[in-house]
């Protein structure tokens, strides 16, 4: 029979009895098996992604039983409301683009998964599922029954532990002892030295540095031959090719030499080149660990919530000073930071922030509410069952689901830069090696080795996650939290630069309010406040805390209508309270400031006047803005402060006025069709679309827990005089990794002389290659944290 390998893992089928289906060859059922399952759901594209991706299903009858316990199964979901369950699985077989694409793509073999994203550098995957159509333990036997068993560790998840993986220290270990003793080894060989012992016992020396180069060889090098099989198989050149061809060629042309008693080999140089280059993975993977620990567990979101004290009391506390036992008043709009049981209201909760999909759940008293869920009708009042996870919230605001076009990642290029590189730099070693071979062959071997080894550019790609990554932190530690790190390089290139008005640009706190009216009765005004109460909108949260203690009514109605007003009902009472013609009252020009009205029972009252305190330092702000960008304000209130504002801002400011939240989208839709890179900053509540819109959207945040997946970014409201300095260092952010990569192309061609020349011993580029990388990556840290230290 024909010699094969499996079409679906790429097994060799020489040993086993080859299975041909549909004109493929496969080693086993399982693999059969898989393939029909694909081709049945119209997946085959996996094949083209990458050559036998797959791997075999195992036999895993019984395994997985535990998970018909539903404590076990608690433990292991991160979101469960009894019909819509997330869970996120350890799949070790995750390895290319092909994993991805299948396991992303599992909607179209089971239609209760509704949502898988991988996470590929921690080969993980976040599946959201329907638990009525298909329980976890029949999504695990799915994803087994495709080849990718999930690990999981009871011990892990009850404690809290993450598998860790040493590996790496290992081979580093292994490389470091076999480079020491080869070196060892050696030092008669550099040193010439004739004596009768050395020269009797001088092939048993050889035939040890080559059995100590074995396991460097063949267990700390596996991952570059694995990385440059893989990606030759694919069709593409990365880095890791050079490198696994000189290990290769100083590996073999050493073994030749030492059979043939040609001399000591190259097994020094072979060694000490992949423990540099061990050495300096080492280094790098440590420094992201670094920053991933100070953006995971450091850059708290400055998000306020409100919590009710044993006195009856509200107060505004950050959401990492929650603690379990606590009693949380959730506003309408506001998002829920941490577990909950439901105590008091009626809970309509979105959880489209976690899920991805907008569907309302009720929810009554003594109801378990997950955390990421938004309140969308009225207050509610929740205890706490659990702490915020720390990092939890920037999970949920950077998942997949909410990603959109304009989100470029910078990774792409400096991956692509690589690409070229690497052609380039095989180009140079066979022509370098071409002419030493005519010129000097005695050369050759080390004139190649060299090239390949001194230009590889993982420097040239650690520039840009390395600064972007510094920046993400340093911003954090300032109150200025991103999305992520393509928002740096978005933010550097904006030429217009909208806000919203109030809540925006105005501070709340400063805000001072007069009645004009038919004064109101204690049960209106009970009605009024309670009202209040359930709504997070800037002028709300002044009025709500303007008004006399009132006993808080259990509203039978509460509607809150975008850019309008607010609705509230208890028994046969109503009140509405918002602009005029929402109060059913003829449009009011009496009057240049803000006003809310209110009627109560549609007879109207009075209105509440609003006079703006803006925020501190608003308008050197907009001085130092306007030499460089566009500036424009977009307010849902009248013209009444536009006077005060034309007398604070620059000349060329563009004040616009009564805009709703669509007409503010419509703008900044407008002039991106005319070339315009725009940024919108909004209180996060009426400005989603605008934020959505927009190239980057900023949200303030002032002790209030409202903000969407729309926004780019969160600004604490005491650090907005400091927007310009966090522009600008974004354009900082930029100019460091260009002068990275001026650094590291200076490096290489200074290196390359020396290599092509014949001048640098392999072992010699072994050292200086990863003394590059960590030059690089000090260079980018230093500089960064010299642009950071000029924040305040």
């Amino acid at each position: 029979m024909k010699h094969h390998t499996c079409f679906h893992c790429g097994l060799d089928t020489k040993d086993t009895e080859v299975i041909i289906f549909d004109n493929k060859p496969f080693c086993c059922n399982g693999c059969k098996t898989v393939y029909e399952i694909f081709s049945a759901n119209d997946l085959t594209c996996y094949y083209d992604l990458q050559q036998a991706p797959g791997a075999t299903p195992k036999e895993i009858e019984g395994k997985y039983n535990f998970l018909d316990n539903s404590k076990i199964i608690d433990q292991l979901l991160e979101f469960n409301d009894g019909k819509t369950q997330i869970v996120t699985l350890y799949i070790p077989h995750i390895h290319c683009s092909s994993c991805i694409w299948i396991l992303e793509n599992l909607n179209k073999i089971h239609p209760a998964i509704s949502s898988s994203i991988v996470n590929f550098g921690k080969k993980n995957i976040r599946i959201t599922f329907n638990s009525e159509a298909i329980s976890l333990k029949d999504l695990v036997i799915l994803l087994n029954s495709i080849g990718y068993e999930p690990f999981i560790s009871l011990d892990d998840y009850s404690t809290g532990k993450k598998h860790i993986d040493r590996s790496l220290i290992y081979k580093l270990g292994i490389a470091g002892f076999a480079f020491g003793n080869i070196m060892f080894l050696s030092f008669p060989e550099y040193f010439e030295v004739n004596e009768f012992w050395l020269d009797q016992y001088k092939p048993l020396f050889r035939w040890i540095m080559f059995a100590f180069s074995l396991p460097v060889v063949f267990y700390c090098s596996q991952e570059y031959f694995i990385s440059a099989y893989k990606g030759l198989r694919s069709k593409i050149l990365n880095v890791d090719v050079p490198i696994a061809l000189g290990i290769l060629v100083l590996f073999i042309r050493s073994t030749i030499e030492i059979i043939f008693n040609y001399g000591s080999g190259f097994f020094d140089s072979l060694s000490g080149l992949v423990f540099f280059l061990l050495l300096g993975k080492f280094f790098q993977q440590k420094t992201y660990t670094f920053l991933s620990f100070e953006r995971d567990y450091k850059s708290y979101f400055p998000i306020g919530i409100t919590k009710i004290t044993s006195e009856e009391k509200e107060e505004s506390i950050q959401v990492y000073d929650i603690k379990k036992g606590d009693r949380l008043l959730i506003r309408n709009e506001e998002l829920i930071p941490v577990d909950c049981i439901l105590i008091k209201g009626r809970a309509h909760i979105d959880y489209s922030f976690v899920t991805g999909e907008s569907k309302v759940v009720k929810k009554t008293s003594g109801d378990k509410l997950f955390a990421g869920g938004k309140q969308l009708e009225g207050s509610i009042e929740v205890d706490v069952l659990k702490t915020v996870e720390q990092s939890y919230l920037t999970q949920l605001w950077s998942n997949d689901v909410f990603k959109t076009d304009k989100e470029q990642s910078f990774t792409s290029i400096t991956n692509n830069i690589s690409q070229y590189f690497t052609i380039a730099v095989l180009s140079i070693a066979l022509i370098t090696t071409t002419y030493w071979l005519l010129v000097d062959s005695s050369k050759a071997l080390n004139v190649f080795t060299a090239v390949l080894i001194i230009a590889c550019p993982c420097a040239f790609a650690l520039s840009a996650p390395f600064t972007y990554g510094n920046i993400l932190r340093i911003l954090g530690n300032k109150k200025f939290y991103l999305k992520n790190a393509s928002v740096i390089e978005q933010l550097a290139k904006i030429n217009t630069i909208i806000f919203d008005k109030t809540g925006t640009i105005t501070a709340n706190k400063d805000t001072s309010i007069n009645y004009e009216g038919i004064e109101l009765s204690p049960e209106e005004e009970s009605l009024l406040k309670s009202t209040l109460r359930g709504s997070n909108h800037p002028l709300s949260r002044s009025l709500y805390n303007l008004l006399k203690e009132h006993d808080i009514l259990p509203l039978d109605t509460y509607q809150e209508y975008l850019g309008e007003g607010i609705t509230g009902q208890y028994k046969k009472n109503q009140i509405k309270i918002g602009s005029a013609p929402f109060v059913g009252y003829a449009a009011d020009t009496s009057t240049l400031n803000t006003t809310v009205h209110v009627s109560s029972n549609d007879t109207y009252k009075g209105k509440f006047t609003f006079y703006n305190a803006y925020r501190k330092g608003l308008s050197q702000l907009f001085n130092k803005l306007k030499k460089q960008y566009d500036l424009a304000i977009l307010s849902g209130d009248n013209a009444g402060e536009k006077e005060n504002l034309t007398k604070l801002l620059p000349a060329k400011t563009k004040l616009l006025f009564n805009q709703k939240p669509e007409d503010k989208l419509e703008y900044i839709k407008y002039h991106q069709s005319e070339g315009a890179n725009v940024l919108m900053i909004g209180d996060g509540l009426n400005d989603a679309g605008a934020l959505a819109q927009s190239n980057v959207g900023i949200a303030i945040s002032e002790n209030v827990n409202v903000f969407s997946p729309a926004c780019d970014a969160i600004l604490d409201a005491s650090k907005f005089n400091q927007l310009y300095e966090y522009i600008k260092i974004s354009k900082t952010a930029l100019k460091i990794i260009k002068w990275s990569f001026v650094l590291s192309f200076i490096y290489n061609v200074f290196g390359l002389y020396f290599a092509v020349t014949g001048q640098l011993a392999p072992v010699v580029a072994a050292i200086l290659m990863p003394l590059s990388s960590i030059s690089i990556v000090s260079f980018t840290t230093l500089a960064t944290n010299i642009a950071g230290r000029k924040l305040k």
